[in-house]
């Protein structure tokens, strides 16, 4: 047997797993971790029942059960087996059992004690998916309560593993080395504009097929970077090249073809991260990285999941340079500059970050337990778990205390996301081709997004081929019939039409059409869609959205369903409600009341609330001062300036400045606005009375005193005093203050007045009268008895009567 870097670092691993039951395996890309191991935890004999060992994806456990029964001259199903969806070889000799990570799962939902299991393998487990960190926090809680003997082990190839042994409690056992030596090779000068990038990566795998012998491995994004690439590179290497394609969502039969040996020539191997892990290409020497990564990010504001295309991080480009070195030197050539390395990521975030959390969710209601209670390396996050257990509840799934009902145990049995499973259990067989198309990519490519075009191709795919333009998938069309045979046999037959199935999946996703020219949707559970306005749905009133391009302002809809209001009404009778709302509406500027049958955000029947209590009113117009605003102005404006002199001063008196009034308005208006409904009625309300009332008696004796809001004349007239300027101030006319020989004071300050003709002009400013009485009134005088004969204009004013009328006639 071939000797491998990870053959060195076995005895520390028996021996740390002997003393405690749990480890933490660090070992660097192409050690041999993944299938020496498990044989070696077998041939040591620390446990007596089977070895089950979780792995990502369903290519890297089939893969690795393979090479660990070929090591034995066995085939897998004896000593070693593997269970993946749609396929189980094992028997009852198995004793290594390398699944994917789900099954892990089922398996501790259905017996948490995992009888007959002696150990619990994570490997890969650097590449944080959600289902391993379930996974494992689940199995610690096992170990603690039930089976003391259960053997953990987390394997990984670029973990920062400290923080892994720290939550199990676990010691590190490090593997130092790999097979053999990769040489890096970065590009001069970074590439600039991304518009090229497939261009430059195409260049890129020619130069290094030029310059290198032996297999080729490409990493790329996706399934159609690698049909362009695959298009581009046909006509660019020489024809002794076998190009292979290598993604997730192939036939099995396809994989394992990209993966083996070709007969002759060389292999160039165009794959997506399936490849990063657990796999050994044959004859593999030579990795090119265009350095992205595609991952599925939740955003739990819209309630969408959606593919984003990353940059790598330097674990998974150290992981992508590892598979060159496997079988002998080689060489790793990187589409970016060794320049742009530091700015790359350390390691990639944690499914749990960034995914759709309703699974988990559902699984820990099944647990009867919340997060808080197991040991995640990274807790899910509170948005997006609160977003996912309200969509379990709108499904059924969980009660209104949130614990798990029958119906939702239903659905954590089925290998589906929860919308599809409660499709399925609600709809019956005829849901199977629907929820397999929506579980798979669309099949149809630049077709309108009526989901009854994609169900039409899937019947008869040839005759939609010669009579439809659109191009089928018909890679996507086969594993979607082949995931419906496979569903078929749930649930219970209905009489249900595919836009109402899809509804059952997406009560949230139902949209209402705006109004205007553009298709804009309201969804049910609020957020907005946009259609294309060329599509065939585009002048539908209700729609079931059932994949958008997830933009987190305003998604655009790929795929949908139209749907009849006598549909919603039929599905979500329970669900529907008469609401009564009276708010402010900005737009119209007024108070508008409706009485509205509503199914979540969108509106069924709308209609005028005619009896609404006036205290309703009132509150909706409180929002539509705060929109307004708060103008003071006159007597209100006087009163305010008044109140803030003398809280300036240090008297306890309300806030009246105009921050002050906004944030307590509710306090001191509210009572008051009974009758005013809309703008005009604001502009006209009085707002003197409810400031006044803001002042109890104590309080307005106290501000009379030290800051009275009139000046009284001599003919007892009353004038106010304005306080707004730097000192208080009046207008009075002239006359009126004849025979006042002493200059009137408020708070201990002279009055700025202003005297004013008997047109009501202004003549002079003065805060010194019996100064103006000796001095310039002389020359008023003249002036005034020319302008206004008919009034009176004494020489000496202080001995003369106060008056407002003109003098009398002979």
């Amino acid at each position: 047997m071939t000797r491998l870097p990870i053959d060195d670092a076995i005895p520390d691993l028996i021996e740390a797993l002997k003393a405690s039951g749990r480890a933490v395996l660090q070992a660097p890309p192409g050690a041999g971790k993944t299938t020496r191991v498990p044989l070696a935890i077998l041939d040591a004999g620390l446990c007596d029942g089977r070895i089950v060992m979780l792995e990502p994806r369903r290519l890297a456990a089939r893969a690795a059960a393979e090479r660990m029964a070929e090591t034995l001259g066995q085939r897998a199903g004896e000593t070693v087996g593997y269970r993946v969806r749609g396929e189980t070889k094992v028997s009852k000799t198995t004793r290594i059992e390398v699944v994917t990570e789900g099954i892990l799962t089922r398996m501790l939902q259905s017996e948490p004690d995992l009888p007959g299991v002696g150990a619990v393998i994570f490997d890969e487990f650097h590449e944080r998916s959600l289902n391993a960190d379930l996974g494992l926090a689940l199995c610690l809680e096992v170990t603690g309560a039930l089976r003391d003997d259960l053997i953990l082990l987390a394997m990984s190839a670029t973990l920062d593993a400290e923080p892994v042994g720290r939550l199990m409690d676990a010691l590190l056992v490090t593997s130092e080395g790999r097979s053999f030596p990769v040489e890096t090779r970065w590009l001069d000068h970074p590439m600039g504009t991304q518009a090229r990038r497939l261009d430059a990566l195409v260049d890129l795998v020619t130069q290094a097929e030029r310059e290198t012998d032996g297999g080729m491995l490409v990493f790329l994004p996706g399934e159609g970077e690698i049909r362009r690439a695959e298009a581009a590179l046909t006509r660019r290497l020489p024809k002794d090249c076998t190009i292979r394609p290598l993604f997730g969502s192939m036939p099995f039969a396809e994989q394992r073809k990209a993966i083996a040996p070709v007969d002759s020539g060389r292999k160039v191997v165009l794959a997506t991260s399936i490849a990063e892990t657990s796999l050994t290409i044959p004859d593999i020497r030579v990795v090119v990285d265009m350095g992205q990564a595609r991952r599925a990010r939740f955003d739990p504001g819209s309630g969408m999941s959606r593919l984003v295309t990353e940059r790598v991080t330097r674990a998974e480009a150290t992981q992508r340079a590892g598979r060159a070195g496997r079988v002998a030197k080689g060489v790793c050539y990187r589409l970016w500059s060794k320049g742009e390395e530091g700015a790359l990521a350390a390691y990639p975030p944690a499914e749990i970050e960034a995914a759709d959390l309703t699974g988990l969710a559902l699984e820990l209601a099944l647990w009867g337990a919340s997060p808080s209670d197991l040991a995640f390396l990274t807790p899910p996050p509170d948005g997006a778990m609160a977003e996912a257990r309200n969509l379990l509840q709108m499904l059924g799934a969980l009660d209104s205390n949130g614990r798990i009902t029958d119906h939702g145990r239903a659905l954590a049995a089925l290998p589906l996301h929860p919308r599809l499973g409660h499709m399925l259990v609600q709809a019956g067989p005829d849901a199977a081709i629907l929820a397999a198309l929506m579980a798979e990519r669309d099949p149809l490519k630049g077709a309108p997004a009526d989901v009854l075009l994609r169900l039409e191709a899937l019947r008869d795919t040839r005759a939609f081929q010669r009579n439809r333009v659109w191009q089928v998938n018909t890679g996507a069309v086969d594993r979607i019939k082949a995931e419906a045979k496979r569903l078929r046999d749930r649930g219970s037959r209905s009489d249900l039409s595919p836009a109402s199935m899809a509804a059952l999946a997406y009560p949230d996703r139902i949209g209402q059409r705006r109004k205007g020219d553009v298709p804009r949707y309201v969804l049910s559970g609020g957020k907005g869609v946009v259609l294309d306005g060329e599509d065939t749905l585009a002048a539908a009133q209700y729609l079931v959205v059932t994949d958008t391009d997830g933009n987190p302002r305003e998604a655009r809809v790929r795929m949908a369903a139209q749907i009849t209001e006598r549909e919603i009404r039929d599905l979500f009778s329970d669900q529907i409600d008469w609401v009564e709302t009276c708010d402010w509406s900005k737009r119209d500027r007024r108070v508008i009341a409706r009485r509205q049958e509503r199914f979540g955000a969108i509106t069924l029947d709308d209609r005028i609330w005619k009896d609404v209590p006036s205290d309703a009113v009132a509150h909706a117009m409180l929002d539509g001062v705060r929109d307004l605003g708060l103008v003071l102005n006159g007597a209100a404006a006087r009163l305010a300036a008044r109140v803030e002199l003398v809280r300036a001063e240090g008297v306890d008196l309300p806030d009246f400045s105009n921050q002050g009034l906004m944030d307590t308005v509710e306090d001191w208006l509210l009572p008051m606005l009974e009758g005013v409904r809309n703008a005009e009625d604001w502009k006209r309300f009085d707002l003197l009375p409810a400031l006044r009332s803001r002042l109890d008696w104590g309080q307005t004796q106290e501000l009379d005193r030290r800051a009275p809001g009139s000046f009284e004349t001599p003919l007892g007239r009353k004038v106010p005093i304005d306080y707004g300027g730097a000192v208080p101030e009046i207008s009075v006319r002239l006359q009126e203050l004849f025979g006042v020989t002493r200059h009137p004071i408020v708070g201990g300050e002279a009055l700025k007045i202003t005297l004013l003709s008997p047109a009501q002009r202004p003549i002079q400013i003065t805060r010194d009268l019996p100064g103006f009485w000796a001095g310039s009134y002389a020359d008023v005088r003249k002036d005034m008895r020319a302008q206004y004969p008919k009034h009176p204009w004494p020489e000496d004013p202080t001995q003369a009567d106060p008056t407002l009328r003109a003098k009398r006639r002979s």
